[in-house]
């Protein structure tokens, strides 16, 4: 009988049910022009970069083993092409799999490819916290808190990995289409990644955030539970304070303006649950800087591109920027709650991948799109 575990990783059992084959049919229904269904399919691909790494933690791989991981991404026409590891701990012979790219392979006698299907998904997994060495995701997990996961090993390597996949892509002279994907830990990954490709190399790549961590004071201000005038009046003086002290620092913010102007173009699509405490900071971030631009437009500008960790560390000669700082994006928000739940299994569901391969029906949607105000 499979452990509970195996049927979260089942394709079969836990997949996207609205798009499994009917009536006969063994091909999965997609509509590469449906947002709904590109979600879907770049949150199975997510999920099969999980299962790759649970395939060879449980020995599911080899001739004798039934891997579980490939139907996550072959039941869309894709083959693993390439896994990124990380060995940046003290077994180095241990292959931590923390990432993948997938190829897009159309089935013999299929029409070629759709044109809003990516050729490539370049795919990065979260968290595993029941891994046997959880320890290494929830270090990195700390990276984040503190702004240092671009240094990291498993940074340095997604980056090279989808600089030389761009780069093989640009002297073959291709035309085709490649996607970020991340969860979580992942989804910083793919953020921080499609930051540095849009802000050096102009590339505004297709990316797809679920969960993604937001590390701000936003998680302790909603702790205290605020009415939302107080909250608003907070973040407005908040943000104020902000547009003043850009005026005393004015380097800083010069520099990071030019910033939002490089990176305006690149409109990543954030994934959140408005009850998930690791991501929910970018709900407020991007209501806030709405709001802020309705009351003080000629300080909102300047203030969204700042934050006082940042001023801080101009300070001290240590330039950085907060990855949530984003000139633009599409934020979707999930508010569907199972109300049968125990507390601690909402605040679990609300935070998995699981809810983003469901169909729209099954969700409780709303997004909204954020841009920049370019000069």
């Amino acid at each position: 009988m499979a452990s509970s575990t195996d049927l979260t990783d089942r394709f079969d059992e836990s997949g996207p049910t609205h798009m499994m084959p009917t009536g006969g049919s063994s091909a999965m229904k997609i509509d590469w022009e449906s947002e709904e269904h590109c979600r879907c399919v770049a949150a199975c691909i997510v999920k099969g970069t999980y299962v790759l790494e649970s395939d060879r933690t449980m020995c599911r791989q080899g001739l004798q083993a039934k891997a579980l991981a490939p139907a996550w991404w072959e039941s869309f026409h894709f083959r693993l092409k390439d896994v990124l590891t990380d060995d940046s701990f003290k077994h180095r012979g241990d292959k931590f799999i923390f990432g993948a790219i997938y190829e897009y392979a159309a089935p013999a006698g299929a029409p070629p490819r759709h044109p809003s299907a990516p050729q490539y998904v370049v795919a990065f997994r979260g968290t595993m916290m029941r891994h046997p060495k959880a320890i290494q995701d929830v270090y990195l997990d700390g990276k984040i808190v503190l702004n240092r996961l671009k240094g990291s090993n498993r940074s340095q390597r997604a980056h090279a990995a989808v600089h030389a996949l761009l780069a093989g892509i640009a002297k073959q002279k291709e035309s085709c289409v490649v996607w970020l994907a991340g969860h979580s830990l992942g989804a910083s990954l793919a953020l921080d990644v499609g930051r540095t490709t849009m802000e050096e190399q102009g590339l505004g790549l297709p990316t797809f955030l679920f969960n993604p961590p937001h590390v701000a004071s936003t998680q302790a201000i909603n702790l205290l539970q605020p009415s939302q005038v107080a909250k608003n009046d907070l973040y407005a003086a908040s943000n104020l304070l902000k547009a003043g002290l850009g005026v005393i620092l004015s380097p800083h913010r010069k520099r990071m303006e030019k910033l939002f102007e490089r990176l305006s173009p690149w409109a990543p699509k954030l994934y959140v649950h408005e009850k998930d405490f690791i991501c929910q900071g970018f709900i407020d971030y991007f209501q806030q800087r709405e709001r802020m631009e309705e009351r003080f437009r000629g300080a909102a500008k300047s203030a969204m591109t700042l934050s006082y960790r940042d001023m801080f560390h101009h300070l001290v000669g240590h330039d950085k920027e907060r990855p949530h700082l984003l000139p633009s994006a599409t934020l979707w928000k999930n508010s569907c709650i199972d109300s049968d739940a125990r507390w601690l299994a909402k605040r679990s569901n609300a935070h998995g991948l699981q809810q983003w391969w469901k169909s729209d029906t099954d969700l409780s949607l709303t997004s909204r799109h954020y841009t920049y105000p370019v000069a």
